[in-house]
């Protein structure tokens, strides 16, 4: 399975494809309060409460809530279409928020701002896989469709930027619940007026090409798309990415920190971003390795490295070490993220799409709370700086395991046909 490269005109004729402008402007509104949602609702929750302990408990509740419910969701959506879920998990979000912040309002013990939190997750609308599985009906497979993921992997790094800022600003409101409501609002209406666009509300969904009347509809089993071998290894590469990234998060700020400047680490964090966003459009229009079953072990494999090396600013004393070390890795990011979209476009069973893509965002975001946990402990344990290492290695070897489970995905060249 191999991928054509993409240049800077492919990504103007893919958003101006007839059908594409409309879904794609509403999905820019409802991704882009993505990153601030989460970090919004921690912030709230720590002024609240006056713990950063508390808080980090409800953002953990979120962010199982949406691992269930991306996958979930997207397999009603596959089934269903997409309109009619989607309209009504925007009326349900907006009910868990206001819900969630009642009971923030009314100082409700800890156990109750979790459960609302785990809810709010579980029906957080799962825009971003409805929008990129949509891409495959409006461009054709090949250089184009490896752009509109670009494009895809691209806003949504962009959103990672401007998302967190967005909320520390809004924070500092008269009231410091104004950023989650802002940012529930977006998503909300970015989700309503997705599904009401006419390209979205003319998607075919499985039933309607189950055959005739009164026939059973198509179906893989318990497992949905992850039934396919290659899904699996697609799945393992993001969650293997997000483990990394989870290291980095939580490794940089405590760098930056013990240096005496923790301010520091999230102006790293944002300029791994933008790297991360700049390497992304360079990236795609010259991608190495260019067939996609070698690109996802090499690609996870030198992120790992690169982050394993920023372990260097401890033995040499130097930030300049890390920031360097930093910055190369972070160009390795919004390419990971394209490779995976184009990996389920192939490895994905027929009419799984939405669901397909679901399971890699609720791997990277295992991953991330893997990630995270881990090198907290290993932060308090053995210092900043090991928290890379560890990291790093654990990267590496998923990569190695990528890369055992290569033959999943080189002989994928059309979407697997979908199980009897």
């Amino acid at each position: 399975m191999s991928s054509s490269s993409a240049s800077l005109a492919d990504y103007r004729t893919v958003l101006t494809s007839p059908g594409a402008a409309a879904p794609a402007l509403a999905s820019a509104v409802g991704r882009l309060p993505i990153a601030m949602f989460g970090l919004a609702t921690l912030l709230y929750v720590q002024r609240a409460s006056g713990s950063f302990g508390a808080a980090g408990l409800v953002s953990a509740g979120i962010l199982a809530g949406e691992s269930l419910g991306a996958v979930v969701q997207g397999r009603v959506m596959d089934r269903r279409g997409t309109t009619r879920p989607l309209l009504l998990l925007a009326v349900l979000f907006g009910l868990a928020v206001a819900l969630f912040t009642t009971a923030v309002e009314a100082d409700q013990p800890l156990p109750v701002l979790v459960a609302l939190a785990l809810v709010a997750g579980l029906v957080q609308p799962a825009l971003p896989g409805a929008s990129r599985a949509l891409w495959a009906d409006l461009v054709p497979r090949g250089r184009l469709r490896d752009a509109a993921f670009g494009y895809e992997a691209i806003s949504l790094e962009v959103f990672f930027i401007l998302g967190p800022a967005i909320a520390a600003f809004l924070v500092l409101a008269p009231w410091p619940g104004t950023g989650l409501v802002v940012a529930a609002g977006a998503m909300v209406a970015g989700s309503v007026g997705f599904a009401l666009t006419p390209t979205v509300r003319a998607r075919p969904s499985v039933l309607t090409h189950a055959g005739p009347p009164g026939s059973i509809a198509p179906s893989v089993g318990l497992l949905g798309a992850l039934s396919q071998p290659g899904m699996r290894t697609v799945a393992l590469a993001s969650l293997g990415f997000g483990l990394v990234v989870g290291g980095v998060e939580v490794g940089v700020p405590a760098v930056t920190a013990a240096a005496g400047s923790a301010a520091a680490g999230g102006l790293l964090l944002s300029a791994w971003s933008v790297t991360s966003v700049l390497a992304g459009v360079l990236y795609g229009l010259r991608p190495w390795p260019r067939p996609l079953h070698l690109r996802l072990p090499v690609l996870l494999g030198s992120f790992a490295v690169l982050v394993a090396a920023m372990a260097l600013t401890g033995p040499l004393g130097s930030l300049p070490v890390l920031v360097v070390a930093m910055l190369m890795a972070g160009a390795l990011i919004t390419p990971q993220v394209t490779a995976h979209s184009m990996a389920v476009d192939s490895a994905a069973p027929t009419g799984t799409a939405t669901e397909a893509f679901g399971w890699v965002i609720t791997a990277a975001t295992l991953g991330l709370a893997a990630g995270q946990s881990m090198a907290g402990i290993v932060v308090e344990t053995a210092g900043p700086p090991a928290a890379f290492l560890a990291s790093g290695s654990a990267g590496v070897v998923l990569a190695v395991v990528l890369w055992l489970r290569r033959g999943t995905l080189a002989p994928m060249t059309t979407p697997a046909p979908v199980a009897a």
